[in-house]
């Protein structure tokens, strides 16, 4: 029998980074790798410039994903508005958005972007293996250092996460064990049927892998935004309930 890390995420908003050019900030519907590393390193109380730290964790975690509630796409206009670092700027500070906006408008430097979320989306998250016991991974998710949320600051959970640990033969043995208890709360988004395993390693999955991708969201460097590649496997659990 082996040892898994179950918890949930569901928020109002969430937004899963994809390969972002330009303008454009799209979002999967199921969280990235980096998402969930980042996720369970604010839980850890692990700094953003501690990267052997964050190293070790990424390395150590195995991690899949069940898709419960793919949620509904949001496309942000968004308009920001800088004041440059230019010649003469260097060293000054702004106090307020005010005294950012008193400078001569043609030095505003403003930046258009489209940015993606999903509303009401709700995922399963399973992690197998960690830097620590998988316990004391639980009880941090359920008792964070720092504030969680669901790719970006702006989008906190809207549910504790009630991270578990649970035993199988396999993952999808461990996503049937899990249990939670906002089922009731989140009925009207959550049903019986086939749902959507995303998971990485070649251990048995209990689940055939439908199709097997290359994704590029495993941290590699937090300072420099620096990601590899992995592969990430795609089945589905028939007849699985994200009820429960």
């Amino acid at each position: 029998m082996r040892e898994f890390l179950i918890f949930r995420l569901y928020g109002m908003m969430a937004s899963w980074g994809d390969i972002a050019v330009g303008e454009l900030r799209p979002t999967f519907d199921h969280p990235s790798r980096s998402a969930i590393v980042g996720l369970l390193a604010a839980a850890l109380g692990i700094r953003r410039d501690e990267e052997e730290q964050l190293s070790a964790l990424s390395n150590a975690c195995r991690i899949a994903i069940r898709v419960d509630a793919p949620g509904v796409l949001l496309r942000d206009y968004h308009t920001s508005q800088v004041p440059p670092a230019g010649r003469g700027r260097k060293k000054r500070s702004f106090a307020t958005r005010k005294e950012e906006l008193a400078i001569p408008r043609e030095d505003l430097s403003t930046v258009l972007s489209t940015r993606d979320y999903r509303c009401d989306a709700v995922s399963t998250v399973c992690v197998e293996s960690a830097p620590c016991s998988l316990a004391d991974l639980a009880n941090a998710l359920n008792n964070p250092v720092f504030v969680l949320y669901l790719g970006r600051k702006s989008c906190p959970p809207a549910l504790p996460v009630y991270a578990q640990v649970v035993r199988g033969e396999n993952l999808a043995a461990a996503f049937s064990s899990a249990r939670f208890p906002d089922g009731d709360l989140l009925r009207g988004l959550l049903g019986d049927g086939d749902l959507r395993v995303f998971w990485e390693g070649d251990e048995d999955a209990g689940i055939p892998a439908i199709q097997t991708t290359l994704r590029y969201d495993n941290p590699l460097s937090r300072k420099r935004w620096q990601f590899g590649s992995r592969a990430e496997h795609y089945g589905v659990l028939r007849g699985g309930s994200s009820c429960t």
